[in-house]
């Protein structure tokens, strides 16, 4: 009974170990269960707030930023005041500020209408994009004028970049077009007149006349990159440097080809700056077929002095110098026709590049001017000594035979001497022939 009792309290004893276990696992599984709620629940909270706060950030810098993106942007500057069209700057320029500045890339067909008292104004691209709006992108009315600085682009699209009557000084910039690139005009009561220096122009036909016009007006290119046709026809383009794509037609602007020079391998062609050469600049004129008057041209052809191939120049001597050197020319003829002598002389003549003067119509010669006009060298004429020529010995006369000529005398010491030895012989036979006279008195007497 005890042993049975026992084994019974062991048994109970071992359950009753077991269920304490048991329940300190179950407790402790509860306490991690709890603690990991607890820290789910930590993190939890933490990434809630975290994203509420991000939330509540994100709203305070976007929604200002939204409401800024939706308000409209200044485009272009005059001084100190922005302006949100680029036709609004171009109305509020003056005379003390007369430059349009763009801000940022806008799409707007602008015309050049200054206030009453501004006659032109500067527009500054400053690297970006004036895209053309339904119509030309630049019109520059008669009476206006316009000048493009900087980089930059100015974009016509389906339309011109340019339409100018008055006048137009392009200095930088890209130039676009799907048509004809900028057109000009020349009426009876307004003429374009245009100067391109720098840029680079693209398009299917570069240059154009506008409508009504009846001449393109004055327009010149001295420098820029060009890549379209020229057509001809346009006679009062004036092509004094710049480098061109299509050649085809730029033999109309040239007095020859030898003004374009080859660009590398981009087939590019450029024109040379204006100059003037001379293959000869000092020349000599000699008794004989070279010693007669020169004219302008003949000087020219004497000393080979050209220009190189820039239309609507020509050479022209300095008319007083010119005048000068054939009056001394003149007057070595005459020397020569009289057999007299003539001192060398030299005489300078300066030798101008000088623009043809229009006589149909044209462009007025007053807006003919550019870097180039002015440009001259000179050329020295020499005109060689004439000397004086010798009489001819005059021929013996037939009747009277030609007298022999009379010997020099001596003059040397030998022939002194001679003369004395003669003089003393002389002597003694005097006084040989007084002896001999006397002796024979002498005698007759004593007979």
């Amino acid at each position: 009974m005890v042993y049975t009792h026992f084994g019974a309290f062991e048994i109970v004893n071992h359950r009753s170990m077991q269920g304490t276990i048991m329940y300190k696992h179950e407790k402790q599984a509860v306490e991690r269960l709890q603690s990991n709620h607890i820290h789910m629940l930590s993190t939890f909270s933490t990434a809630i707030i975290a994203f509420f706060l991000i939330i509540s950030l994100s709203g305070t810098l976007l929604f200002p930023m939204m409401a800024f993106a939706d308000e409209p942007q200044p485009v272009a500057q005059v001084g100190n005041t922005t302006y949100m069209s680029v036709q609004d700057a171009i109305g509020h320029t003056s005379m003390k500020n007369n430059t349009v500045t763009l801000l940022t890339d806008t799409t707007e067909s602008i015309t050049i209408t200054p206030s009453k008292v501004v006659r032109g104004i500067t527009l500054e691209l400053n690297g970006h994009a004036l895209n053309a709006s339904n119509a030309t992108a630049i019109t520059v009315p008669a009476n206006m004028q316009l000048t493009i600085t900087g980089s930059g682009m100015v974009v016509g699209g389906d339309n011109p970049a340019i339409d100018c009557r008055g006048a137009s000084r392009i200095q930088g910039g890209n130039f676009t077009s799907n048509t004809t690139l900028m057109r000009f005009a020349e009426t009876g009561s307004a003429s374009a007149e245009a100067s391109i220096s720098a840029g680079t122009f693209t398009a299917p036909t570069l240059i154009g006349m506008l409508n009504d016009a009846e001449h393109l007006g004055y327009v010149s290119i001295r420098d820029g990159e060009y890549h379209g046709a020229i057509p001809a026809g346009l006679d009062t383009l004036v092509l004094m440097g710049g480098s061109f794509f299509t050649t085809e037609n730029l033999t109309p602007y040239l007095a020859n080809m030898a003004g374009l020079i080859p660009n590398g391998d981009d087939s590019m062609f450029d024109i040379s700056e204006l100059a003037i050469s001379s293959d000869y600049p000092t020349v000599e004129l000699e008794q004989g077929s070279t010693l007669q008057k020169l004219t302008n041209d003949s000087l020219l052809d004497l000393t080979r002095t050209k220009l190189n191939g820039i239309s609507d120049y020509r050479l022209v001597a300095d008319a007083e110098q010119l005048q000068a050197l054939n009056k001394q020319i003149e007057l070595a003829l005459q020397a020569v026709a009289k057999r007299k002598a003539f001192d060398a002389v030299s005489q300078t003549v300066t030798i101008t590049a000088t623009r043809n003067e229009t006589t149909d119509g044209g462009a007025d010669p007053q807006f003919r001017t550019s870097g180039h006009d002015e440009i001259s060298t000179q050329v020295t004429v020499n005109i060689k000594s004439i000397a004086k020529p010798e009489e001819p010995d005059k021929p013996n006369e037939p009747s009277k035979p030609a007298e022999p000529k009379q010997p020099d005398m001596p003059r040397t010491g030998s022939a002194v001497q001679a003369l004395a030895v003669i003089s003393l012989l002389l002597v003694i036979a005097s006084a040989i022939c007084a002896y001999a006279t006397v002796h024979l008195q002498s005698s007759r007497l004593h007979n």
